[in-house]
This record gives structure tokens, C-alpha cells and sequence, in this order.
């Protein structure tokens, strides 16, 4: 757990009341620091015979505690809390309701999911490896993130993101990269975001990547490459206008088959994507900075992590 992000005495009342009804033994309680976000702790928790661990805080914890359980069998549950729970709204798990989460954490179903791993280059030549579960990105989500004051984000939440955005939009630096899909062909591309999804929702029910799956094996790709005012209309109509309404109804989806794609937002998906930048590029994976990479290797681990969800009817 985040001891900054969770009402510790209240969990603590509401884990113990779980344990009770549902039967389960005594909870072991680590807390996540500065120096060490999660990863120790989830070890210990391994290492101690845990046979679900709870991540109790935001994006980053999940993060974290899931890339020292995948592939292990433990599976992870969730008590989400922060800005984001990105996660979270993907699995559509409530948000803000300890009780509920509880219930899914003592007394739900597991569910395996797919997990995303990259290798992240610097400029100095060292790798580095991580694991994200929602989405990877380097241009506008990225820049947006180094932009962002954390004390402000602190008190307003997502609404400190939004002076970033307007620094960023002013940005003129486009991303010039080559890339390879599943082994195939090398292509070259210049373009302002590129973002690698293993889910496709975002904050205020954005569909930023409407076909993607968590457990379907394949990540989704989305490249924004607007020229212009123009192109950043055409954008803001495919996700907000087109995934955010038409995909919602069936004479919506009708309407979409007739639509024509647009240069300024192009789709891709596959389990293997490689790319080689042409200078140093800031990288985020689930919405926290991994500094600045001139290279990236990603690929799909497919339903390697448990995540408990409410049990079916």
C-alpha cells in the first residue's frame, strides 16, 4: 500500500472485516516508501506465502506489484486509489469503494491478462526492462507528464495536466523513428505521439484505442501525426466523436463502417514492436516517467498476470 494515497485506518477496519466474513487468515501489511515504490515489498509478500496481494494506491503501485508477480501465479487484486486507476476503469472495477474491492480481493474470480514488457535504450547504451499493463508512450502523454507540476497534480488531481497540455501543444519537436512490427519490414516514421496499448481506455472514458484487449494476446497501436489545427480536429472527431458515441450503438457502428480513415491518427497492433528514435525521447509506461530512450523493444506476455475481479453470477 501507498501510506500517502490510502486512509490506512479505515483499510485497515474494512480488510479486517473481509478477512472475517470471508474466512481468510490474518493480512500481512507492507508499505510502499520513496526509494522502493512496491517491488520489495511484493517480493516479501511472495516470499512470505501470499496468496493474493492487494495493491493498495495508484497506477504506480499496480505497476510495480505487477511486475514482481507476473508469471509467478499469485494473483494481484486491486484497491485503487489516485488520479488514474487505469487499470482499474479497464477491467471496469468500481472505483472508490473499498467494500466492493474487498469483496473481489477475499471472495472474486481470477482473470489472466496479458502483460507488456519493454526494454527501454538509453542514449549511454544501458537496457533497462519493465513491465506496464495499460499503455506505453513517448511524444504528447510523455512531454505531457515532465511538464506536470507533481505538487499541483497533488492537490487538483487530472486538472494539473492541463497547463502541461498547452506547453506541450506548443511543442514543435516531432518524433522521427523506425520501426519494425512483428518482424516485419523496417518503415520510417515522423509523427507527435506514438502510444502502445494493451488497453484503450483513458481518464473521462476517453476510447483512445478502441479495439484493444487486455487478454487478447496483441497490444494496439496508435500514431497521432496532425499537421496543423486541421489535423487535431480530425483527432479529437475519431476519439471523442467516433469511439466516444458511434461505437456505443449499433447505428453508431453502422455509421463508423462508412467512415474514412485520416492521415493525423493511424492504428497498428501486433506483439512485437521495435523502434530506434532519432535523438532521445521521453518514455512513460502507465502514466510515470522512465527517462529518456533512443530505443524500444516491446512485446506482449500474454496472460501472465492474475488480477481477481468480481465473481460472476
Amino acid at each position: 500500500m501507498n501510506p500517502i494515497k490510502v486512509d490506512l485506518p479505515a483499510v485497515r477496519a474494512a480488510v479486517e472485516e473481509a478477512e472475517s466474513r470471508y474466512g481468510w487468515g490474518e493480512t500481512i501489511w507492507l508499505e510502499t516508501t520513496e526509494d522502493d515504490p512496491g517491488t520489495g515489498q511484493a517480493k516479501q509478500a511472495l516470499e512470505r506465502g501470499a496468496d493474493v496481494v492487494i495493491a493498495a494506491g495508484g497506477d504506480g503501485t499496480v505497476r510495480t506489484v505487477a511486475e514482481v508477480l507476473q508469471g509467478s501465479g499469485t494473483p494481484l487484486a486491486l484497491l485503487p486509489s489516485g488520479t488514474g486507476n487505469l487499470l482499474a476503469r479497464n477491467l471496469s472495477l468500481t472505483l472508490d469503494d473499498v467494500e466492493n474491492a474487498l469483496q473481489s480481493a477475499f471472495d472474486g474470480d481470477d482473470r489472466p491478462i496479458d502483460v507488456g514488457v519493454a526494454d527501454l535504450r538509453d542514449a549511454d547504451g544501458t537496457v533497462s526492462r519493465h513491465s506496464y499493463l495499460v499503455m506505453a508512450g513517448l511524444g504528447i502523454d510523455a512531454k505531457m507528464l515532465a511538464a506536470t507540476d507533481d505538487d499541483l497534480k497533488a492537490k487538483a488531481g487530472w486538472l494539473a495536466y492541463v497547463r502541461a497540455i498547452g506547453t506541450v501543444l506548443r511543442d514543435k519537436n516531432e518524433l522521427h523513428l523506425r520501426y519494425q512490427l512483428d518482424g516485419g519490414r523496417a518503415r520510417s516514421l515522423r509523427a507527435h505521439t506514438v502510444m502502445i496499448g494493451n488497453c484503450g481506455s483513458l481518464p473521462g472514458n476517453i476510447l483512445l484505442l478502441p479495439d484493444a484487449a487486455v487478454d487478447d494476446g496483441e497490444f494496439d497501436i496508435v500514431v497521432l501525426r496532425p499537421e496543423g489545427f486541421i489535423g487535431w480536429v480530425q483527432i479529437v472527431a475519431k476519439v471523442f466523436w467516433e469511439n466516444g458515441v458511434l461505437r456505443r450503438t449499433s447505428a453508431g457502428r453502422r455509421l463508423l463502417s462508412m467512415s474514412k480513415e485520416v492521415r493525423a491518427l493511424n492504428y497498428l497492433k501486433g506483439s512485437e514492436f521495435v523502434l530506434r528514435l532519432s535523438r532521445p525521447e521521453d518514455v512513460e509506461l502507465d502514466g510515470d516517467l522512465f527517462g529518456r530512450a533512443v530505443a524500444i523493444k516491446t512485446w506482449i506476455d500474454p496472460k501472465s498476470l492474475i488480477v481477481k475481479v468480481p465473481a460472476a453470477e
